[in-house]
C-alpha cells in the first residue's frame, strides 16, 4: 500500500479552501450580528441569537454538502467503495506465488553437487538478512499488510530444515527492523554484526550443529530512489566505528566491508557453503568465484507474500530448479556501458524553468530541469556484452560472471534442432528436448539470432533473443518437441539515420538455440537474398502504419556508441558528460507550465462539436461497437463541456461518472506485485516481483498471473490495474527494477503481454507502464530530459509495449514522468499518436503516471498529444482543461472521452452482472443525512418563532397592565 504524501494532504485541503472560507465568512457574520444584538431588547436579542446558530447550523450543511458533492466527490467515492477478495481466490493466488518462486528461483553454482541438501536437514544460515530479506519493493509495488508473510527462516522451516536458532536470535538482537528505503526518504544501511561480535562458542556451536552454512546477502530498492553508485552520498550508518562499510566511491550492489567479513569467517568456518542473493537488482557475484568453500548459490528475488516456502523447496530438492536470468551479471558495475551515465545531472542554462513547489514531505523543494543521455544506443545488457566480446573489446570470462538466460538444474537435458522452415515470412523449427539425467525437471528454448552486420554500418548486436518456450516437466529420459516460429521481419533493424525504416538487410542471419546468451548449443543459417527495406505502402505485416522517425528531436548532441571498427569510439562515447547546458537550439523547444499556451497550437479550421444533444444514448448501449461505428459521435454530443473536463481531470484510481450518458464510476488500483485499493485498505495476496516471473520464461506462468490479478480485482469491484511495469533494466541501480521485468525487450513484452490477456479474461484492463523511456527514478519529477537515438527508442525501450500492445491487446496505458528529448512523455504526440495509435493501432485511453504537477504536467498539453485522463482525484492548478471555448481544445476533449469510454464499456464494469447505475450508497446517505438536518432547521426555526411570538406577547401585555 502507498504511505499517504503530505503534498497531497495540503492539496486536498487547499481544494475545499474557498467553501471553509465561505463558511468563516458566514460565522463571522454571524458572530458579529450576535454582538450587535446585545442593543436590542430581550426578546428580540434571543431571537436574532437563535436565527445566528440556526444561520451557522444551516451554513455548515451547505459547505459539507458543496464540499462531499464537489471538489471532494471522488474521494469520498473511492474511500466508501466496497468488495473483498474470498478465502479461495486468495488461497489459489497464494499458491501461485510459491509456483512463480518455484520457477523463478535461479540455481547459480552447485559444484560438487552441493544442492540439493537432501542428505543433511540441519542448517546454518549467516547474515542478518536471512530475518529482514526482501519481499518486494516499496512505492506501487509494495505489498499488503493484509496477508500472512511466510519469512524466509520459515520457508526453510516449512521444508523440514532445522535451523540454527541461535544464529537467528544473535541477528535480531542486533537489529529487529530492517531500515526503511522508502519512496520519499532512505535509509540505505545494511545491517550486519561485525565478525569480531560471532564468539568462539558460536561458530563452534554452529560447526557442531551442521557442516553446511548458508549466507544470505540482500540488496533492496523501490519507488523514489535509485540505489546508490556512491553510497557515502547517501544516508548509511556503518556497523563498525573501526572501518567503513564503503569507502568513498563504492556502491550500494558491492559486498560491504562487514558482509565481506563475515563471509571470511564463514568460509574460514565451514567447506560447504551456499550463498542465497536475495533482490532484483544484479549485483556484482564475483565473490561467489573467489571462495573454494562457496560450492552453491542461488539468485532469489523478491518473493511475495510466500514465496520463500520455494525456497526451501528447492534447498531440498522438492523442487528442480528451472528459472533462467533475466538480466546479465557482471564483475564490474562501474564499468558498464551506462556507469557514466545514469543517475542525477542538472543543466546550468534553464534556471527560469525551474519549479518551486511543497514536496512529498510537506517541505518546500526547488526542481531543475535535468537529463539523462542513453550513450550505449542499442547495446543494453547482454547485447553489448555479446557483440563486445565477438569485437574483442572485452574478455567475456573476466567481465561477465552470469550470462542473461543462464540457470542451472538438479538433472541435465539435450536439445536437437530440427530443420529451419520459411513460409510466407515466417520462419518455423521444431527443438526436441529431453531430459537425460535422474530427476524430473522443466527446461527452457532460447532462440537467438546473429544478424549480417557491416562495419560502419545500422548498428546490430551479434545476439539477440528472438523466441523461447518453457517446457512442461518432463520425468528422466522424457523428451518434448517444441515448435518454434517468428517472422522474419522481426529481424530487422530500424535505420534511423538513412532508410528511416526497418530494414532486413541481405545476407546470412544465424539462429540458434542456445543454454544462454553466450552459449551455443546448435545453429542454422537463414539467407536474405535481398535487402528489404520496410517503408512507403511495404511496411512490416504487424504495423497499422509503416514505421518512419518520429523521435529525430530526442537523439541530442550525444555521441552514440557504435560497433564500427571494434567498437572504437567506446571511450568517448560511454564518458561522462562533458557540458551541462542545453543547447539554445533545443532549449527553444523545452516546454513546462511556464511557457505552454494551448492557445498557440489551435487550428482556426477545427469545428466545434456538438455538446449537450439529447439522444436518448446511454454508454451501455455502445458496449461491443466497434470504436469507429457512428453512435460513438452520437453519444459524444450528449456531453456538456463540464462533463468531459470532469472524466480527464479526476482519474486517480478511477474513472469519473458522467450523468449525460449514465456512466458509472470504475475504480482503477495498484500496483505490479498485487492489486491494492489504496483508499479502501483492501487488497491481495502479494505476488513476487517481475524480476522473479521474468526468471522463469514462461508465459504460462505470466497468463495465471495476470488472470489472478484479474480474478481478485473483480472480486474487490475494480476494473482496472496499474500495470504491469515493463521499462528497460538499462542500469542494475535503477529503483524500480524489481517491478520491470528484465534487460531484454523481448522477455519484458512477452511476460507483460501474457500479463495483460490474463486479466482481460476477467474484464480488467491493464495499464502497461511506464510509457515510456521511464528508467530510473533520479530526477523523473525534475523535468528529466531523457536522449536516445532513434534506433534504440524503438528496438529496445518501446519493445516490450509494442508486445503489449500488438500482442497483449492492452485496452490502457499509463504514460511517464520524464521527457523524451524535450517533450514530456504524456504530452508527446510522436509517442502517444504516432507510434502508440497510428502505427500500432492501439485503441483505449492513456492515462498520465500520478498527476502532481511538477511544473510541467497540465490537462491542455496531454489531451492534445495523445494522453487522454489525468491521474489524480481531486484538483490541482492544472488538471482541469483550461482552453475550454476552442474548437480544437473540446474536439481534443471529445476524443479523449471517447478513448476512456471504449475501454471502460468493454471491461467487467459494464458486464450485466456488475452493472450497477444511479447514486451511490454514501450519496444516498449523504442525501438522508440532509433530510434529517433540513427537518431539525425547520423545527429549530418553527421553535425560534414560537418562543419569540409567546415572550413578545408576554411583553406586549406587560406593558398594557402597566
Amino acid at each position: 500500500m502507498l504511505a499517504i504524501n503530505m503534498a497531497d494532504v495540503v492539496n486536498v485541503l487547499n481544494t475545499c479552501k474557498p467553501y471553509l472560507i465561505g463558511f468563516g465568512v458566514v460565522f463571522v457574520i454571524a458572530v458579529i450580528v450576535l454582538i450587535a444584538a446585545f442593543k436590542l431588547d430581550k426578546t428580540k436579542r434571543k431571537l436574532v441569537r437563535s436565527e445566528a446558530g440556526i444561520a451557522i447550523l444551516l451554513a455548515l450543511v451547505v459547505v459539507v454538502n458543496m464540499i462531499c458533492f464537489g471538489p471532494m466527490n471522488s474521494m469520498i467515492s473511492l474511500a466508501t467503495g466496497n468488495g473483498t477478495i474470498s478465502e479461495e481466490t486468495s488461497a489459489e493466488a497464494t499458491d501461485l506465488v510459491e509456483q512463480i518462486a518455484d520457477e523463478g528461483i535461479v540455481l547459480l553454482k552447485n559444484e560438487d553437487n552441493i544442492l540439493p541438501l537432501s542428505d543433511n536437514n540441519k542448517l546454518n544460515v549467516f547474515g542478518w538478512a536471512s530475518t529482514n530479506p526482501c519481499y518486494g519493493g516499496t512505492g506501487s509495488g509494495s505489498l499488503s499488510d493484509a496477508y500472512e508473510t511466510v519469512t524466509l527462516l520459515q520457508g526453510l522451516e516449512n521444508a523440514g530444515f532445522e535451523l540454527n536458532t541461535e544464529l537467528s536470535d544473535f541477528y535480531t538482537d542486533y537489529r529487529a527492523d530492517r531500515p526503511e528505503v522508502g519512496m520519499w526518504a532512505q535509509d540505505w544501511t545494511l545491517p550486519e554484526p561485525t565478525a569480531d561480535t560471532y564468539s568462539d562458542d558460536m561458530m563452534n556451536n554452529a560447526k557442531e550443529f551442521s557442516d553446511t552454512a548458508m549466507v544470505v546477502i540482500t540488496r533492496v530498492g523501490g519507488e523514489g530512489a535509485d540505489l546508490p553508485t556512491d553510497v557515502s552520498q547517501v544516508t548509511y550508518t556503518n556497523n563498525s566505528d573501526e572501518y567503513n562499510d564503503f569507502e568513498p566511491g563504492e556502491h550500494y550492489l558491492q559486498l560491504s566491508q562487514t558482509e565481506r567479513n563475515m563471509l571470511d569467517l564463514v568460509c574460514e568456518n565451514f567447506d560447504n557453503v551456499v550463498v542465497v542473493y536475495n533482490g532484483a537488482n544484479a549485483m556484482e557475484l564475483g565473490f561467489l568465484n573467489e571462495y573454494e568453500q562457496i560450492k552453491g548459490a542461488l539468485w532469489c528475488p523478491g518473493t511475495g507474500q510466500s514465496g520463500f516456502n520455494a525456497l526451501g523447496s528447492i534447498l531440498s530438492g522438492e523442487v528442480n530448479p528451472s528459472a533462467k536470468t533475466s538480466d546479465t551479471f557482471v564483475a564490474d558495475l562501474t564499468a558498464t556501458p551506462t556507469a557514466n551515465n545514469f543517475g542525477a545531472m542538472y543543466y546550468d542554462n534553464m534556471d527560469e524553468f525551474n519549479v518551486v513547489s511543497v514536496g512529498a514531505t510537506g517541505e518546500e523543494e526547488t526542481s531543475t530541469p535535468s537529463f539523462v543521455n542513453y550513450v550505449e544506443g542499442i547495446y543494453v545488457g547482454y547485447k553489448f556484452y555479446e557483440t563486445a566480446a565477438v569485437e574483442g573489446l572485452i574478455n567475456y570470462d573476466e567481465t561477465v560472471v552470469y550470462p542473461f538466460g543462464y540457470g542451472l538444474s538438479y538433472t541435465t537435458f539435450t536439445q536437437e534442432m530440427g530443420e529451419i522452415t520459411e513460409s510466407d515470412g515466417t520462419i518455423s523449427f521444431d527443438v526436441t528436448v529431453t531430459n537425460t539425467g535422474d530427476v524430473a525437471g522443466k527446461d527452457v528454448v532460447e532462440v537467438y539470432y546473429n544478424p549480417p552486420y557491416t562495419n560502419g554500418g545500422i548498428e546490430k548486436a551479434s545476439a539477440n533473443l528472438i523466441a523461447f518456450e518453457k517446457t512442461e516437466t518432463l520425468e528422466p529420459g522424457a523428451s518434448e518437441t517444441v515448435t518454434i516460429s517468428f517472422k522474419a521481419e522481426d529481424m530487422a533493424s530500424y535505420d534511423y539515420q538513412n532508410a528511416k525504416a526497418y530494414v532486413l538487410e541481405a545476407g546470412n542471419y544465424e539462429i540458434s538455440i542456445n543454454s544462454d546468451s553466450h552459449n551455443v548449443i546448435a545453429s542454422q543459417t537463414y539467407n536474405v537474398p535481398e535487402t528489404i527495406t520496410y517503408s512507403g505502402e511495404n511496411g512490416r505485416s504487424t504495423d497499422a502504419q509503416t514505421a518512419t522517425n518520429v523521435f529525430d528531436y530526442a537523439a541530442g548532441e550525444v555521441t552514440y556508441l557504435s560497433r564500427a571498427d571494434g567498437f572504437a569510439n567506446y571511450a568517448e562515447a560511454t564518458a561522462a558528460p562533458t557540458t551541462y547546458t542545453l543547447p539554445e537550439d533545443q532549449k527553444e523547444t523545452f516546454i513546462n507550465n511556464s511557457n505552454y499556451d494551448p492557445a498557440a497550437y489551435n487550428n482556426e479550421e477545427d469545428e466545434m462539436p456538438t455538446t449537450g444533444a439529447d439522444n436518448g444514448l446511454e454508454l451501455a448501449d455502445l458496449r461491443g461497437v466497434d470504436y469507429d461505428d457512428a453512435q460513438w459521435d452520437e453519444l459524444l454530443d450528449q456531453m456538456s463541456v463540464e462533463d468531459m473536463d470532469s472524466l480527464i481531470a479526476l482519474g486517480g484510481y478511477q474513472t469519473n461518472s458522467v450523468a449525460s450518458i449514465n456512466k458509472v464510476q470504475t475504480i482503477d488500483c495498484d500496483g505490479p506485485a498485487s492489486i491494492n485499493n489504496n483508499f479502501t485498505g483492501t487488497g491481495s495476496v502479494g505476488f513476487p516481483s517481475a524480476v522473479m516471473i521474468a526468471n522463469t520464461w514462461s508465459t504460462d506462468i505470466a497468463n495465471a498471473f495476470g488472470q489472478s490479478i484479474g480474478k481478485m480485482a473483480d472480486e474487490m469491484g475494480v476494473s482496472g490495474w496499474y500495470a504491469p511495469a515493463m521499462n528497460i533494466h538499462r542500469s542494475a541501480f535503477a529503483g524500480r527494477n524489481f517491478e520491470y521485468y528484465s534487460e531484454d525487450g523481448l522477455l519484458s513484452g512477452k511476460m507483460a503481454a501474457n500479463a495483460i490477456i490474463g486479466a482481460n479474461e476477467y474484464g480488467v484492463y491493464a495499464y502497461m507502464k511506464h510509457f515510456a523511456l521511464n528508467d530510473q527514478e533520479s530526477n523523473r519529477l525534475s523535468m528529466l530530459c531523457t536522449w536516445s537515438n532513434e534506433q534504440a527508442i524503438r528496438e529496445i525501450y518501446l519493445k516490450p509495449f509494442e508486445l503489449a500492445v500488438k500482442e497483449g491487446g492492452t485496452g490502457a496505458v499509463m504514460s511517464s514522468f520524464n521527457y523524451i528529448g524535450t517533450h514530456w512523455a504524456g504530452g508527446s504526440s510522436s509517442l502517444l499518436q504516432t507510434v502508440l495509435r497510428d502505427e500500432w493501432g492501439f485503441q483505449g485511453f492513456v492515462l498520465t503516471d500520478y498527476f502532481g504537477v511538477y511544473g510541467y504536467m497540465n490537462s491542455d498539453q496531454a489531451i492534445r498529444n495523445g494522453t487522454d485522463c489525468m491521474l489524480v482525484a481531486y484538483d490541482t492548478e492544472t488538471n482541469h482543461v483550461k482552453d475550454q471555448e476552442s474548437a480544437t481544445g473540446v474536439q481534443a476533449m471529445r476524443q479523449a472521452c471517447k478513448n476512456i469510454l471504449y475501454t471502460v464499456v468493454n471491461s467487467r464494469a459494464y458486464d450485466p452482472e456488475n452493472l450497477e447505475t444511479g447514486l451511490m450508497g454514501w450519496q444516498i446517505a449523504a442525501i438522508v443525512i440532509d433530510v434529517v438536518f433540513a427537518a431539525i432547521i425547520i423545527v429549530l426555526e418553527a421553535v425560534a418563532i414560537k418562543k419569540f411570538l409567546k415572550r413578545n406577547a408576554t411583553e406586549v401585555k406587560s406593558h398594557a397592565s402597566k
